[in-house]
């Protein structure tokens, strides 16, 4: 398999676990789009090997390929696929590798601040990259917090519990994130809709209607 049909393959992964991006990225530059759709296909391997799964053996070996893998892409090398799309851009990989670090932690966490410091720790890093990727200064503090939030959220859904991403939905709901890139934004804005329907019924497992989703989006993106 070529280098090309297996980043291929990880983005179609990502977009199958997030459908609702093939109707936002309309709110995105289209020069952006490519680099966008690697970099969540990216965020949601490393999700899926912090959160993922009921052992977690198989996903702290992960974490700790990706540490080594993306300090490589700060070098100028790459072995997976993702790096395709993705290493000779200009951003923080290495400070991105070393916040992985945190991500053991926050599996199931048993003290709430320490949990927070944890996220907080993996939010800057997967900040600084996005304020490379897509445009923008840094973050301020309250962003960053939201951004805890929004990851606790996105913990919940990826572990399948509803009714904890339902609780955090009051934590998201005034979320704006003025100082966040726009696709920040629209992940946000994503997240608080499946919430929403959580909130409705933790059992549900539809889809956000378009409409709804488009507006929610069009808000996110004005900032």
């Amino acid at each position: 398999m070529s280098d090309s049909a297996s980043l291929d393959g990880f983005v179609d992964k990502w977009r199958q676990c997030w459908p609702e991006w093939g109707l936002v990225s309309v709110f995105v530059p289209a020069a952006q789009r490519g680099r966008l759709s690697a970099w969540l296909a990216l965020l949601h391997e490393l999700r899926e090997a912090a959160w993922g799964g009921g052992d977690p053996t198989p996903g702290l070996a992960k974490l700790a390929w990706w540490q080594e893998e993306l300090r490589g892409w700060a070098k100028g090398a790459r072995r997976h696929p993702l790096g395709e799309a993705l290493q000779k851009l200009d951003a923080h990989w290495d400070a991105l590798g070393k916040s992985l670090a945190a991500l053991p932690g926050t599996r199931a966490p048993l003290d709430a601040r320490e949990d927070q410091a944890l996220l907080r720790t993996f939010a800057i890093g997967m900040l600084a990259c996005e304020s490379d990727l897509f445009g923008g200064g840094e973050p301020r503090p309250d962003d960053v917090d939201r951004v805890v939030e929004l990851l606790r959220a996105e913990r919940a859904l990826a572990q399948g519990d509803s009714e904890a991403a339902a609780r955090l939905l009051p934590a998201l709901e005034t979320a704006r994130g003025a100082s966040l890139t726009r696709p920040r934004r629209l992940q946000q804005a994503i997240v608080r809709e499946r919430l929403r329907l959580a909130a409705r019924d933790a059992g549900d497992r539809g889809r956000i209607p378009p409409l709804r989703l488009l507006f929610a989006a069009w808000r996110a993106a004005r900032g």
